[in-house]
């Protein structure tokens, strides 16, 4: 792994560090976040889609509230997977109807707060559809309520990401379960919608494809049967999830957006003539490459024992990068480095180091044996591709604090604090609670 020949994001780099008073001192490490880059990736899945479509765009990926807003004012939703992201959506001003709610174990009152919220609710198993059955006749809902089905069609690369094989914590089993699924929505007329996701991130477009159309044909199905007994299409919502893979490293060669929307149409027409009303739940595609991260290097250890090896002593790591530092394998990133002004360090003579965090255990290390040229204390290592499932990952081991978030335009250099770092001060109020 050589580091990234792209140079706008030091340039980036280096006109933050210029501007008064935006990084400070103990800014040790930054997040920068590129909003005009959200603003295109929203307008992106706009053109491919239908204009019904309903993009809510998974809040698990990139939960700052200040981002969630600007979603928000792109007239798209928010897909939430646990009852505090159903309320950063809430409060981002999302409108009920364009926000789903996905957890796979809701109680009784989290079911009942999404029910009189009236947003999107899918159900994650058959016993929660008989909790909602309970629950409906006590309060009036507008909500669309829909059930998750694991389309059994097989896992990607990552099997932490892939939540469509036989086995899935994820949904009903479609070949286990299918005529008990068929018989729920004859029974219950408020089940008008069906949910899958094959996985995020390793799941190729054949696995993709199959996953949907498996759970589309059920669709098709449910709806047939049902015009057999003289019922109306009472499944009118099809929720598709996300998890186009997208590109790490300048070897990998994802599909687009485009080819993924047009093998869906297709194969499965119905999504795009209106019979159905689509829902994506796109997180990482829309997020990653508007994001990176730097952090000042604060020593860089050299050893000529164990082979050589050098430790550059970063102010990041499995706080931020679990899966970097847990399953190096199968997460890791580009790098790219920059003096303390912020210019672009390279040359011929690199050298290879291990990027060490700085938590308290051997494990908190996101790169290993990374070439790069020579490190010195007080340059920064920027970290490429980090603007989905890095911040919203956060550990609080060693109570480390969360650094600040910076927004900005493409290369138009206008800033916005998105976040500010966190103190010392906040860290005592998290852990002491209320009072």
């Amino acid at each position: 792994m050589q580091q990234k020949s792209t140079h706008s994001e030091i340039e980036i780099l280096k006109a933050a560090l210029s501007h008064p008073g935006l990084i400070n001192n103990d800014d040790t490490a930054i997040v920068l976040y590129n909003l005009q880059h959200l603003t295109g990736k929203i307008e992106e899945l706009k053109e491919l889609f239908p204009p019904a479509t309903l993009h809510a765009i998974a809040v698990k990926a990139m939960p700052l509230p200040s981002v969630l807003e600007k979603i928000n004012r792109q007239g798209v939703g928010l897909e939430a997977a646990s009852l505090p992201e159903l309320v950063l959506a809430l409060k981002a001003g999302v409108s009920p109807d364009k926000v789903v709610f996905d957890s796979p174990v809701k109680t009784r009152e989290e079911i009942r707060f999404a029910l009189q919220n009236h947003v999107r609710l899918n159900a994650d198993s058959l016993d929660e559809v008989a909790r909602i059955a309970e629950i409906l006749p006590t309060l009036e809902t507008k909500s669309i309520i829909g059930l998750r089905i694991n389309p059994q069609v097989g896992t990607g690369t990552i099997a932490i990401t892939s939540v469509a094989g036989d086995y899935s914590k994820f949904g009903v089993a479609l070949r286990v379960h299918r005529q008990e699924i068929i018989n729920l929505f004859i029974k219950n007329t408020w089940l008008t919608a069906l949910h899958v996701h094959v996985g995020s991130q390793g799941c190729p477009l054949p696995l993709l494809i199959k996953g949907v159309k498996a759970v589309y044909d059920l669709a098709e199905e449910i709806n047939l049967e049902l015009a057999r007994k003289g019922r109306g299409q009472q499944i009118t919502s099809f929720d598709m999830g996300g998890g186009l893979p997208v590109a790490y490293h300048p070897t990998d060669n994802p599909p687009t957006m485009q080819q993924y929307a047009d093998i869906l149409q297709q194969t499965m027409p119905k999504l795009f003539d209106g019979t159905y009303r689509l829902i994506t739940e796109f997180g990482r595609w829309v997020h990653l490459h508007g994001g990176f991260t730097v952090s000042r290097v604060e020593y860089v250890k050299q050893s000529t024992a164990n082979g050589g090896v050098n430790t550059a002593m970063i102010h990041l790591g499995a706080d931020m990068f679990i899966r970097e530092c847990y399953l190096p394998e199968q997460w890791s990133h580009e790098y790219s480095l920059a003096d303390a002004a912020g210019n672009r360090k390279s040359g011929e003579a690199t050298q290879k180091y291990m990027l060490a965090g700085p938590l308290c255990f051997q494990g908190d290390i996101m790169g290993r044996n990374i070439a790069l040229p020579q490190i010195q204390a007080g340059d920064w290592l920027i970290i490429h591709d980090t603007g989905a499932y890095t911040l919203s990952q956060w550990s609080r081991y060693n109570s480390r604090q969360m650094p600040k978030v910076i927004g900005y335009n493409g290369n138009d250099h206008e800033w916005e604090v998105l976040k500010p770092r966190e103190t010392p001060e906040d860290l005592w109020r998290f852990w002491k609670g209320r009072g």
